[in-house]
């Protein structure tokens, strides 16, 4: 069996991963740019592929979670002109074994669904609460075999991209984890950086009690670009997995 080029394409990143039925190989992350040409993505990807040592025509299938519809066509073009292979999209061409139990459920995000449907086929607990660490930082439920819905709130990197481009003042914020104790900062930089990381870390762990409330002792995974860094501060997240959208789409490529 040949390999799958697995896509997670997201509003800030497209994250690119080589797969097998293996597992997971090494994983890339380019800028999302729809503007962008086919050629412009098959190029990249050729590169991509000669780091590897893969061939083009080693590549049986492009395998997407995308929620950048503009992107969409220019994948497919590319995928058609530099691989001579087809296109299948999570939930539309490749079926997700997870109830949408959503009120609008066309309008959940394939990396939300995904993101479930990995996490539901990797562990046995009956409520499970994805926390997903991307341009916005969502929350999304799962009950038995059921997605229930979720929660929308703001992401690390646009927060402080908004807080930059707002003020004249305030320096870019560093979001490394100094240390794990909070503490008063004593510069601007320390400020931003303590609120920022503990208040992002305190937000999850605040959202978690309350959801536990309807949802009984909840099983908490991390994933997404800056879960390392707000896992290790949070007193409810479980398990961290940052890449559990691309697990998803693995498992569900090669279990179809």
């Amino acid at each position: 069996m040949g390999k799958t080029l697995l896509f997670d394409a997201g509003n800030t990143n497209t994250k690119l991963c080589l797969a097998d039925d293996q597992g997971l190989n090494e994983s890339y992350t380019l800028p999302t740019r729809p503007a962008n040409t086919d050629d412009d993505w098959g190029l990249k990807i050729e590169s991509i592929l000669l780091r590897e040592g893969v061939a083009p025509t080693d590549i049986e299938a492009c395998v997407i979670s995308s929620v950048v519809p503009p992107l969409d066509p220019l994948i497919t073009s590319m995928a058609a002109r530099f691989l001579e292979c087809d296109c299948l999209f999570a939930g539309r061409d490749l079926p997700l074994d997870i109830d949408n139990e959503y009120a609008h459920p066309e309008q959940v995000g394939a990396d939300v669904l995904v993101g479930c449907y990995s996490a539901r086929m990797t562990y046995d607990e009956k409520n499970l609460i994805v926390v997903d660490f991307g341009t916005a930082t969502t929350c999304a439920c799962i009950q038995d075999n059921a997605f229930k819905g979720g929660l929308i709130c703001p992401g690390l990197l646009s927060s402080a991209s908004a807080l930059a481009s707002g003020t004249a003042k305030l320096p870019k914020v560093d979001l490394t984890v100094k240390s794990n104790t909070l503490h008063w900062g004593q510069s601007t930089a320390e400020c931003l950086n303590q609120g920022f990381v503990f208040g992002f870390a305190s937000m999850i762990d605040g959202l978690v009690q309350k959801l536990s409330q309807q949802l009984k002792d909840p099983f908490v995974i991390a994933t997404g670009g800056l879960a390392p860094t707000i896992a290790q501060l949070s007193e409810t997240i479980n398990e961290l997995r940052p890449d559990l959208v691309m697990e998803g789409l693995w498992m569900a490529y090669y279990n179809r």
